[in-house]
């Protein structure tokens, strides 16, 4: 699941995504898209933007948390806008390469695994 406000980056994660052999099963630009599609849809992980169009998702993240889902959060504002409680996950910092997604997300695939 993608859920990225910019449209060229939600298209550059899910050609990079598709690189690495995923299947992106839905796009979200929107918070509540992307809080309902979190809450409902079948995935293996996620790749939530931090902002989306001046909204947190939080609540989103929490969302997957609450389905023991793992994702990344992609922000280009770095560590010190994510709540102390949501810092253990894997933060892929904008702008960046496609090695750097395909790491985070195999750090957030491990660590859910670890759990």
């Amino acid at each position: 699941l993608v859920i990225e406000d910019e449209s060229m980056v939600s298209m550059l994660i899910e050609d990079t995504l598709a690189d690495m052999g995923c299947v992106v099963v839905a796009l979200a630009s929107r918070f509540e898209d992307g809080l309902s599609k979190a809450q409902t849809l079948a995935f293996d992980a996620a790749i939530l933007d931090v902002n989306l169009a001046g909204q947190r998702s939080f609540a989103i993240a929490d969302a997957l948390r609450m389905r023991k889902l793992p994702f990344v959060f992609a922000t280009g504002y770095g560590t010190t806008s994510i709540p102390q409680p949501l810092q253990d996950v894997p933060i892929l910092q904008k702008p960046f390469a496609s090695h750097d997604l395909e790491q985070a997300l195999r750090s957030a695939l491990a660590s859910t695994r670890k759990a």
